[in-house]
């Protein structure tokens, strides 16, 4: 038998794949992606426990978008923030706590009811059925839409309304950007005061759907000394770089929606 052939043939096959193995790693060395050794040191700092508080699907994602520039290093409140500004060779600054809070004072006590809502318990859900199961379009619906999306159980629905822990509550604004109805928004956790409205109609229509709601008299307005209060869209909003909480705007308040913590009225 002439053995010529096959070993011609295993010869070729075995030169064929030399040069096909060369060829590869020549092209994986030159097209190689440089992974950023900084992600690790990001990754090993953040809090582990993919919540989303951050805004990100997962720990992984947001470390990327912080190596990438694109997302700033304090969005994770269990976070080593110190451990994260030196790998990214940073300045460490002194973020301002912030705390959520509710713009809605409409429980069933104060605001009037459109119809009885016995579908499922989803707040977005509720909002595209007839303008919402309340009178007043801007009011919190109180379906516990923020409630389930809180990874700190800072939540919980009272009376029809949600209502924030301020001892549990860590400022991630997860709450915020899943209200339809915008009615949470974030504030710095040293002010007092708060606007509890989120009206953006006329004060004759809107006390007519909540007895409790900002009518946009702009009487707190005139009364702050340090003019840090104005009237946008039809209610009261704060401007928490000139507040300095000398509380003058709450006795003049006709709708008592602006209040402190300590105000239980």
């Amino acid at each position: 038998m002439n053995w010529l052939p096959v070993f011609l043939a295993f010869g070729v096959i075995g030169a064929l794949g030399t040069l096909c193995g060369v060829m590869l790693t020549a092209a994986d060395k030159k097209f190689a992606v440089q992974s950023d050794e900084r992600w690790q040191q990001v990754r090993q700092a953040l809090g582990g426990a993919n919540c989303g508080a951050c805004g990100y699907s997962g720990c992984n994602a947001y470390a990327e978008a912080i190596v990438a520039g694109k997302a700033r290093i304090y969005a994770c409140p269990s976070a080593n923030t110190e451990a994260i500004a030196a790998a990214m060779g940073m300045q460490l600054e002194s973020p301002i706590p912030m705390k959520a809070y509710v713009r809605c004072q409409g429980n069933r006590g104060n605001t009037k009811e459109r119809y009885i809502y016995d579908g499922y318990q989803s707040c977005v859900t509720a909002a595209t059925m007839a303008g919402g199961p309340k009178m007043c379009c801007y009011a919190c619906l109180g379906l516990g839409d923020c409630e389930k999306v809180c990874p700190f159980g800072a939540i919980s629905i009272q009376n029809g309304v949600a209502v924030v822990d301020e001892f549990r509550c860590v400022g991630c604004g997860n709450c915020a950007r899943y209200c339809p109805r915008h009615a949470i928004e974030l504030k710095p956790a040293a002010s007092k005061v708060y606007v509890k409205c989120n009206n953006g109609t006329l004060g004759r229509t809107t006390r007519a759907h909540c007895i409790k709601s900002c009518i946009g008299c702009g009487a707190c307005a005139k009364k702050c000394p340090q003019q840090a209060i104005e009237i946008k869209n039809g209610h009261a909003v704060v401007d928490y770089s000139r507040c300095d909480d000398c509380l003058a705007c709450l006795s003049v308040c006709p709708s008592w929606c602006i209040v402190t913590e300590q105000d239980w009225r």
